[in-house]
Formats: C-alpha cells, sequence, structure tokens
C-alpha cells in the first residue's frame, strides 16, 4: 500500500499546502492548524490516488513489465501478488477518504473549495484512466504542474482566506514548474518504454536531446522565476537567495550532469525531488521572511 501511495512524490502534494501557508501569513492572516493539517493530509491523498492510478493502468494496458521496469517499487503490480481489483479500490479509497476531509474544509471555508477539489479529481482520474488518458498526451507535464501546483494553491489560499486571489496562480509559478519538472524527468528517461507502449509525451516528441534541452531550461527558468517574485512581492526576502544559491547548487549541478536515460532514472528523479524540496521550501522562507519583515515596518 506504501510503494501504491510512493510516499517519496508527496513533495509535490506537501508544496503547495506550506506555499500557501507562508503566503497568508506574510500577508498577516492567522493560519488554523486543524485547517492547514487537514489540507495537507487530502493533497497527501490525492497525489497517492494518482499514483495508485498511475500503477493500476500501467499494469492492465501491459505498459509496465518485468523486460521494461526494473525498479520494484515504481511496477508495484509487477513484482507483487496484488489483485489489480484491490489496487483501484485502494486509488478510489484515497480519493473518498480526501473527499470526506474536504467536507471540514468546505465547512470552515466556501462551496468554493469544493467546486476547485473536484475538478482537481477530475483530472486525477482523466490523467490515467480512458482510452487516451492525459499520461499519454504532451501535455501531461503541464496538467500536472498546473493541477497541483496552480489550483490546489488557489483552493489552499482560498480556504485560508476567502480571497479568490488569481495572484495566487502567479505566485504559485515555481511550484507549478517543479512539480511539472518531476514529470518530465520520469518522461525524459522512459522514451523509450514510453513509445513502445504509444505514448506520446512532451519528452517522445522532443527526442532526448532536445528534451534535455528542454528540461535544463526549465531548471533555469524555475530558478529565476523564484528570484524576481520574491523581488516583486517580498523584497526583504531577497536577503535569503544568495544561500538558497549555494546551498543548492550541488543538487543543480547534479541535475545538469544527469544524462536522463532509463539507467539514470532512479537519481535523476531523486535530484528532482531533493530540488523540489530545497527550493521549495527556500521560496516559503523567503515569503515568510519578506512577508513578516513588511509587516513589522
Amino acid at each position: 500500500m506504501m510503494q501504491l501511495a510512493a510516499p517519496h512524490t508527496w513533495p509535490a502534494a506537501i508544496l503547495p499546502v506550506l506555499f500557501t501557508t507562508s503566503v497568508a501569513i506574510a500577508r498577516g492572516y492567522a493560519i488554523s492548524v486543524t485547517l492547514m493539517a487537514a489540507l495537507l493530509i487530502i493533497c497527501i491523498l490525492m497525489q497517492s490516488a494518482v499514483n495508485t492510478f498511475n500503477d493500476y493502468y500501467d499494469f492492465v494496458k501491459g505498459t509496465d513489465s518485468v523486460e521494461n521496469q526494473d525498479d520494484p517499487t515504481d511496477a508495484v503490480l509487477v513484482y507483487n501478488n496484488i489483485n489489480p481489483r484491490s489496487t483501484l479500490i485502494l486509488g478510489i479509497s484515497f480519493l473518498v477518504v480526501a473527499f470526506v476531509l474536504g467536507a471540514y474544509v468546505v465547512w470552515v471555508s466556501s462551496w468554493v473549495t469544493l467546486v476547485i477539489g473536484l475538478v482537481g479529481a477530475l483530472i486525477i482520474v482523466m490523467y490515467s484512466a480512458g482510452k487516451t488518458p492525459i499520461s499519454y498526451l504532451p501535455i501531461g507535464e503541464y496538467v500536472s504542474g498546473i493541477t497541483m501546483g496552480g489550483l490546489i494553491s488557489l483552493a489552499c489560499y482560498f480556504a485560508y482566506t476567502g480571497d479568490l486571489a488569481w495572484e495566487i496562480l502567479l505566485l504559485s509559478f515555481p511550484v507549478i514548474a517543479g512539480i511539472g519538472l518531476i514529470m518530465f524527468t520520469n518522461n525524459t528517461c522512459d522514451i523509450e518504454k514510453d513509445r513502445e507502449a504509444g505514448r506520446k509525451t512532451q519528452a517522445v516528441l522532443l527526442g532526448r536531446e532536445r528534451a534535455r534541452t528542454a528540461y535544463h531550461g526549465v531548471v533555469i527558468i524555475w530558478v529565476i522565476a523564484i528570484i524576481v517574485l520574491i523581488g516583486v512581492y517580498f523584497t526583504p526576502g531577497l536577503i535569503g537567495v544568495p544561500f538558497m544559491l549555494l546551498i543548492l547548487y550541488p543538487t543543480l549541478s547534479m541535475m545538469f550532469a544527469n544524462p536522463l536515460t532509463s539507467e539514470t532514472r532512479g537519481p535523476a528523479m531523486g535530484t528532482c525531488l531533493n530540488l523540489n524540496i530545497g527550493l521549495g521550501i527556500s521560496y516559503c522562507l523567503c515569503i515568510f521572511i519578506g512577508g513578516s519583515t513588511t509587516l513589522l515596518w
């Protein structure tokens, strides 16, 4: 069950909540710890549902096999004697529990969070299920990034503040880019496997060399976006940027050095997740410093 939930991908679910919490605090809102905990658990459950549905549909469609998938934790149904129907029920259960907790969030905020949550759940199902799932298309990276990094951030900020601030979508761009890059890392390393399965991901269409160039470009844009957004909206927080760059320089170097092949998929995913955590936490801290300093002034 834990392998299907894939805890190593949970930063994609946790960072949007930490980001919106930082923005809300920086702007002077009081934060309910209970509400924050509920939002964290909901987002983790939704991410776990995505991971479970992916494993289920990749197995039943024959995309994952012992021949093309050497990581047992990434093809759980292939390497373990699990009833596929039980896996499907588990994925649905993750969503059901998320919506039960979501009832509390709707109660303390508004029906707007319910609408955004329903849109997110629909995208989760469409991402893996159906004749042509979103994960088979060249929009998969964009959809995963915008849904988890953008829509979830918008819903969390509204739950905290009661303000449907579309500006949050702009501020959440670094979160969107980081989450999208997780999928882009996976797809670039899996080009051969995805091509055989009939997937037309962004990486498959670009080819490995152009995909690596685009990948490096996204990393650069990701870092620049953090610096620019902090400078414009949370200016005092720029004091933390040099420390962020200094601490994360080794991780950034590893990302640029990785050839993004099937053989280096494990290290590539680990580095991308570590950079998401490092840049995400740094962004949140700079927002918090910038907002707190502004409030004190």
